[in-house]
């Protein structure tokens, strides 16, 4: 099971970038705009993390870390615009486990969920973003596929099939967790979708679709990304 990360934060493009770049490193990602809606998302399921801004429209993000470290342990690291020392001390002290400053780096953000969650007895190694094998070359962190010398474009679908087969390279994936990664849980009886998606992302790659190269089927399993 994927590790899962509610994010609250009301900004839409920083939103959008944690999403983003926590999806790519496999994270679960669900993600709120408010103290009230992130209060309704955890009394539903408990993540194993939380990423909180301060600054949100119902209130201040220090009243949810005081709430949550009443009642349960998670995670909670605070990513917010405020530098000041008093202000980072206060949060400390009210339960958060670690704050980052705005602006910040993917890689800093991933850094600190990592020791979060080893603080509480789970090891997490960087998730694998990066593919290169023959003439195919996958940066999941750029967003860039790159076959026999040429920039691939991928619809947004495309790319997160093969960003989820890139992060078990050279392992099998089954269909229902390639539906349920993908698409949600709703969706894996829907082996049709994955059918027709791994056709076109084979289309793009394989110079021979009909006897592929890179991404290989296991029949009656799944696929594998060929290392």
């Amino acid at each position: 099971m994927n590790m899962r990360v509610l994010v609250v934060e009301d900004d839409k493009e920083i939103r959008a970038f944690i999403r983003s770049s926590l999806s790519i490193e496999g994270y679960e990602v669900q993600t709120a705009v408010s103290i009230s809606e992130a209060r309704a998302m955890l009394q539903q399921a408990l993540p194993d993390v939380m990423v909180l801004d301060l600054g949100l429209p119902d209130g201040d993000g220090i009243e949810l870390v005081r709430e949550v470290r009443k009642q349960h342990n998670l995670p909670i690291l605070i990513v917010s615009a405020r530098h000041q020392e008093a202000q980072k001390i206060l949060l400390l002290d009210a339960g958060a486990d670690d704050f980052l400053s705005k602006p910040f780096s993917v890689g800093e953000l991933l850094a600190r969920i990592r020791v979060a969650l080893r603080h509480r007895g789970t090891s997490l190694a960087a998730a694998v973003t990066e593919y290169v094998l023959d003439d195919l070359r996958i940066d999941l962190a750029s967003h860039v596929v790159q076959c026999r010398g040429e920039v691939l474009h991928l619809t947004p679908t495309e790319f997160k099939l093969l960003a989820r087969l890139v992060r078990s390279a050279g392992r099998v994936v089954t269909h229902r967790q390639l539906l349920s990664d993908v698409w949600g849980n709703e969706f894996i009886d829907h082996t049709h979708y994955l059918r027709l998606y791994m056709a076109q992302l084979r289309a793009k790659i394989e110079e021979n679709p009909a006897e592929p190269r890179y991404l290989l089927t296991e029949t009656g399993v799944g696929y594998r990304l060929a290392i």
